[in-house]
């Protein structure tokens, strides 16, 4: 479990990666790619926080400036690494009490609640790829099968 955890990590840090680089080269990055991309970032760390039992510093919506995203997105992947490392391969089974942000409690699996992060990122990457086209800019590719290459 741990291995393959760890490789969807690995993909989502690869593809989070190439859109920081993507955007950061552009001169303007579409707004709506901004706000779908700080999205990615704050609920990837508040679900990292959710994990550790501790208060996220940001919110869900919370629009972060292009520049800040790569510190972020560093910070993000070493919470994950830390989380899925420290966890045996029990644990992964082990089920988790958070807040969501409208203050509603659930309880979900530990390996639910990481492959989430990851499945969770790639949707709004791929809203992200329709935002660029939009816009007269090429997507990057980003599936899977290309990380795998």
């Amino acid at each position: 479990m741990r291995v393959f955890i760890n490789q969807l990590f690995d993909y989502n840090f690869y593809c989070n990666k190439k859109l920081i680089e993507a955007c950061n080269a552009l001169e303007i990055v579409p707004a709506k790619s901004v706000e779908l991309f700080s999205h990615v970032l704050n609920a990837h760390h508040i679900w990292n926080a959710r994990v550790m039992g501790k208060p996220p510093q940001y919110g869900v919506f919370e629009i972060h400036e292009v520049k800040a995203w790569g510190d972020i997105h560093y910070e993000n992947q070493r919470a994950s690494f830390e989380i899925v490392t420290n966890s045996d391969i029990e644990d992964f089974d082990k089920r988790i009490d958070y807040e969501n942000s409208e203050g509603r409690l659930f309880t979900d699996t530990l390996k639910d609640i990481l492959f989430h992060i990851v499945n969770h990122s790639t949707h709004h990457r791929g809203q992200i790829s329709m935002d660029f086209r939009a816009n007269g800019l090429e997507p990057i590719p980003l599936d899977y099968i290309y990380y795998k290459r």
